[in-house]
């Protein structure tokens, strides 16, 4: 991605929040912290590259930095269940033509929809990256990658809605919330985790296919033009 991309996805992540501190009321204030987390892996992931860090060591130390905030990013497709806060039906099944529903509706979607997708983006990044540096971009190794990195965050992302547990609590008593996640495979938490695979899956494709589609326009482009 290049250098001014990422500047305009940070400054409208900093004018996101900043809406969403002084507009959002409760019970929809979850947003503010949930954007705010979602955010993080995905900046990140701009730090991460096939140079830098230079030193192995600095770089996994990245690479795993990233893998534990990286679930909050798909996290946030969970939070359009609060949408049923807004009792958005009348008493005949009707969806309600409300100016307050509609605005919320709207809020909550572009924080799940600027997270995810930029989250997607550096999933496919972060694998491609790794296989890049280490392993030639096999990319029969990339598509393993991505099936495991993509499995610990539905994992993660279990741990956080049913057990409320958030990436920083790992770093502030990690031994209460390694003791919660070893007790919590059960089969409706494996039923859970199957599923959100299989729905980040079909949508990393699909961003997939789309980037690298992008990616081969605009070479071509750049091949005509020369």
């Amino acid at each position: 991605m290049r250098t001014q991309a990422k500047w305009q996805i940070r400054i409208f992540f900093v004018l996101w929040l900043l809406f969403l501190w002084a507009f959002v009321k409760a019970p929809f204030t979850f947003l503010i912290l949930n954007t705010f987390l979602g955010y993080i892996p995905i900046e990140i992931s701009f730090h991460i590259k096939t140079t830098f860090p230079k030193h192995g060591l600095f770089f996994w130390a990245l690479v795993i930095l990233w893998l534990l905030f990286y679930p909050n990013a798909p996290y946030l497709l969970t939070d359009l269940f609060h949408l049923s806060l807004l009792n958005p039906y009348t008493y005949d099944g009707l969806l309600r033509a409300s100016l307050h529903i509609w605005i919320y509706f709207t809020v909550e979607l572009i924080s799940v929809l600027f997270c995810v997708f930029l989250g997607f983006w550096s999933l496919n990044y972060v694998a491609e990256t790794i296989t890049e540096r280490y392993f030639k971009r096999a990319r029969w190794l990339e598509i393993i990658l991505v099936l495991i990195l993509t499995f610990l965050s539905s994992v993660g992302i279990y741990a956080g809605r049913f057990l409320r547990i958030h990436t920083i609590y790992l770093f502030i008593s990690p031994d209460l919330i390694m003791h919660r996640l070893l007790g919590m495979w059960t089969e409706p938490m494996l039923e859970f985790v199957g599923l959100m695979t299989v729905i980040q899956l079909l949508a990393y494709w699909l961003s997939h296919l789309v980037y690298h589609q992008h990616v081969g326009v605009s070479q071509h482009d750049d091949g005509k033009s020369g």
